[in-house]
């Protein structure tokens, strides 16, 4: 039966992840608390069949591509390419958090329930037509891992990556929502095909300063969820200081989600004025590789180190943006999900790595894996020369892509600029590789027990993708460049 056939039933079926990950949050609530002393056991589980069934609907809802409610909501290729990828994104968090939360002695259904919810959010973020929808979906991811970054309440670590975030979030999202209410008084709608029309308008666009005012307000909340310079300087503590799961889980899952609104917002409502805002992401996408690489030279910190890469990395997807075309918007694309396996896989690695407490989080200290665990020490590694860039890998072609994109669009400098930066990353990325092999083991690898199985099933499917998307990245590729069309 063609569910567009029933109007009411194809909306439904259009938002079927979101409402699947918000029962199973739900599901997993009640089931703690009438569980008992056992309510731990199994929570892991029923959040992973919940990610399976929202994944295998985001496909179904896919299908029946369509707007939804009032044209708040808009299901094409471009919202199913990100809500499967934060979703999956979402399967591996949980499957390496459960050991985590265990050795932690707070593994608890709340945990997973947060995730679930945070991923509903991510979801609306990649369908939203409408600047009301992105807000309400900003702020549902937003809550949920601000609570998640805190998570473990007795680590003062915990507790103040959690209050950095919320203060800066919420600043950032004042200036978000003093955007939407300024782009309102102008264009009178907050529709994204509307506000589109009402820029192109003569009437408009003689205020088009007004508009771009507009821009600039929604780009600092934009940037900010990203970490994009200048707005960046939240992540490095925020990542150190939550749990290695989380870390993992915030460096992926939100930023994918954001960026797809940030391309979604920028590409279709403020398609016009592109001339104008295409230089200030050029300036962003500059500044954000260089201070994302350059800092990250002397951290000492594993987590830090992959904090400010995660910071360069945003500025390679800025490059995209910055050319606002089709292509540039599926090289982004491509990246996010080339990112989002290695970063899963390296991050995975680490949550096995810092140990109870997170007492392990030095490069030093993966001195001699190589040795210890030659099997970890190989995946970590093939993460991070996916990170450098190595042909081969799913980061090779990402960035490759990308910087073909920037120099068909004529953006020499910006290619030129980001392929250096390219080779400034390599040297933190390969000193880690270097301690892993080339030092003696110290007194950390003594404590090592061998990776759980949801981190070992994590760190190969991250690694078989990562190959995969080197090897054959035609199929990624191809989906994304159909679903960039993001414009009728």
């Amino acid at each position: 039966m063609d569910v567009n056939l029933i109007p009411q039933f194809a909306e439904y079926v259009r938002m079927l992840p979101e409402i699947t990950l918000i029962v199973f949050g739900t599901i997993i609530m009640f089931l703690e608390g009438v569980a008992g002393e056992k309510r731990a056991r199994g929570m892991d589980g029923v959040a992973v069949l919940g990610l399976l069934v929202a994944l295998g609907f985001s496909i179904v809802a896919g299908m029946s591509a369509g707007t939804a409610f009032h044209d708040m909501i808009i299901v094409d290729g471009f919202a199913t390419f990100f809500r499967m990828l934060v979703i999956t994104v979402g399967i591996f968090v949980v499957l390496s958090s459960s050991s985590y939360m265990a050795r932690e002695k707070a593994d608890c259904g709340e945990f997973y329930a947060l995730i679930l919810f945070s991923l509903s959010g991510q979801c609306i973020l990649a369908s939203a037509n409408e600047l009301i929808m992105v807000f309400i979906g900003l702020e549902i991811s937003s809550i949920a891992t601000y609570i998640l970054a805190g998570f473990l309440r007795d680590d003062k670590r915990n507790n103040e990556s959690a209050v950095k975030y919320f203060l800066l979030g919420s600043f950032a999202t004042a200036f978000l929502l003093y955007g939407i209410a300024w782009i309102y008084g102008i264009t009178g709608s907050t529709n994204l095909d509307v506000i589109r029309q009402a820029i192109g308008t003569p009437g408009v666009n003689s205020g088009a300063s007004l508009a771009m005012f507009a821009v600039a307000l929604m780009f600092v909340g934009f940037a900010f969820k990203v970490s994009a310079a200048p707005f960046q300087i939240w992540a490095p503590d925020v990542y150190q200081g939550a749990p290695a799961p989380v870390t993992m889980f915030m460096s992926a899952a939100p930023k994918a989600a954001a960026f797809a609104v940030f391309i979604r917002v920028f590409m279709t409502a403020f398609g016009g004025l592109a001339h104008q805002w295409a230089p200030v992401i050029w300036l962003s996408a500059l500044a954000t590789m260089v201070i994302g690489n350059f800092a990250a030279l002397t951290q000492t910190n594993i987590k830090r180190v992959l904090a400010y890469s995660s910071i360069a990395h945003a500025g390679y997807v800025m490059v995209a943006i910055a050319t606002h075309s089709q292509i540039g918007t599926a090289a982004a694309m491509f990246y996010l999900a080339s990112y989002a396996v290695m970063n899963m896989g390296a991050f995975a690695a680490i949550t096995h790595l810092v140990r109870k407490g997170e007492t392990h989080t030095e490069i030093r200290d993966l001195a001699g894996l190589g040795k210890q665990q030659p099997v970890t020490a190989a995946l970590f590694a093939l993460f991070l020369f996916s990170m450098v860039g190595i042909p081969l890998t799913g980061g090779f072609f990402g960035k490759f892509y990308i910087f073909k994109t920037a120099i068909d669009s004529n953006l020499i400098w910006l290619s030129i600029l980001g392929l250096l930066n390219s080779a400034v990353a390599a040297y933190y990325y390969l000193r880690i590789i270097v301690v892993m092999y080339f030092h003696e083991p110290g007194e950390s690898m003594e404590s090592l027990a061998p990776a759980a199985l949801g981190i070992q099933v994590t760190m190969w499917c991250a690694a078989l993708a990562t190959l995969a998307l080197g090897i054959y990245p035609s199929f990624v590729l191809e989906m994304a460049g159909r679903a960039a069309v993001l414009t009728p």
